[in-house]
Formats: C-alpha cells, structure tokens, sequence
C-alpha cells in the first residue's frame, strides 16, 4: 500500500504539534485541509460531519469521556474513536488498521504499453525490460502510467510524488522527467512516453492501462 496522507484537525497545539512530527517520522505524509488525504484524525466534533463525506474518520475524544462520547462519534459516521490520553503506537495501529478497511489496495500490476509496473516490488519494465530507477523516477513513472490518458499538472505532481505544499519556481519535475524518458529510451521504448504538454505539465503518451 502507498504512502498515505492523513490530515490533524486536532485545534490543541501541543497534540497537533506532536502528532505531525511522529506521524511524519512513521511514513505518513501530512495533509493540509485542502488537499486529498486518505483519514482524518478529529480533536473534537467540529466540522466531523464535513470530514466523514471525505475520508474515514478517527475522533481523538475528550478525557474520560466515556462510552457516550464515542457511541456519539460512530453515530455521526467516525470510523473509530480513541480516548485522552492516548497511547501514540495504539493510535498508529488504529490508524492502519481503519486504511486496510478503507483503502483500495495498490494493484498487483499496471500495465500501460509497452510498460509494465509492479507497485509493490517497485519492478518496473519496457518491452519486459527491466528498468533502473531511483525512488523519484520509479514514483512518477508510476504515477503517470496509473492514469495514463490525464494530464497531470506540475503542481500536482509536485505534491502527488514530492509531497510539496508550496512549489514556487523549480525544475524538479522537468529534470526528473527529462531523465525518466532518456532511461525509456536507452531501455528501448520506440516512442517518448513521458509527454511533455507544454505549459500544462504531463501525461504517458499513447498508452493504454490494464490493471490486474
């Protein structure tokens, strides 16, 4: 499974300070309000109804709440509640735990021709040969190829692959890009499969998917 994104609506500094510091250190990318994200961790009840027509929902409670409280937040559409104080690992357990339920698993291969990805070994091939990608490139090849006939806007791969919040002026994707599709090539792809749609951003060119 992808890294996901989670989101801290949680208006007490102190806990939100901490949580987007561990959370980070454990894998997860850390969302803003306006972003995708894969969960919502809740402080409280404010807005949770707009959070759960979003993505499932964990509410942090208030100490010694009780049963109350939390039949409460799995009425109002929660996945799960977790009670002040909390344990953090029990916390991240529950948070995997409510993704494994939640999430559409990485499929086992997507196939855009002549290319062939496998997300969870991180194989990538053209014409069944294999590639020799770092992490980044491997990242957005992957990307590009799961929607092959989209074109994908700098900004958004920049915070799809990167994890960028602010972009400004940079040459990340182009250069990133720029070498992905020279490897393409040398592996013996007759066409440039990393377009380039000038002044929008990006797209697989001539592809078509099949998941399996």
């Amino acid at each position: 499974m992808s890294e996901a994104a989670l989101f801290v609506a949680d208006a007490e500094p102190t806990t939100l300070g901490f949580l987007m510091r561990r959370l980070k250190d454990d894998g997860f990318k850390i969302a803003e309000a306006l972003d995708r994200f894969d969960l919502v961790l809740a402080g409280n009840f404010d807005h949770v109804e707009r959070w759960v027509e979003r993505a499932p929902v964990i509410l942090i409670g208030s100490e010694a709440a009780g049963s109350v409280e939390c039949v409460d937040a799995l009425r109002r559409g929660c996945d799960d509640y977790v009670e002040r104080p909390f344990d953090y690992q029990e916390l991240v357990e529950r948070i995997r735990a409510v993704l494994r339920r939640t999430r559409p698993r990485d499929p086992e291969v997507v196939e855009a021709p002549p290319l062939l990805i496998e997300p969870r070994t991180r194989v990538a091939r053209v014409d069944g040969r294999r590639l020799s990608l770092p992490q980044m490139e491997f990242e957005l090849l992957l990307t590009l190829a799961r929607e092959p006939d989209r074109v994908f806007t700098k900004t958004e791969l920049l915070r799809d692959v990167w994890g960028y919040r602010v972009t400004g002026r940079t040459r990340t994707v182009d250069s990133h890009a720029s070498r992905l599709r020279r490897k393409l090539r040398e592996a013996g792809a007759s066409v440039d499969l990393v377009n380039n749609v000038w002044g929008v951003g990006y797209r697989l060119y001539d592809a078509v998917p099949t998941i399996t």
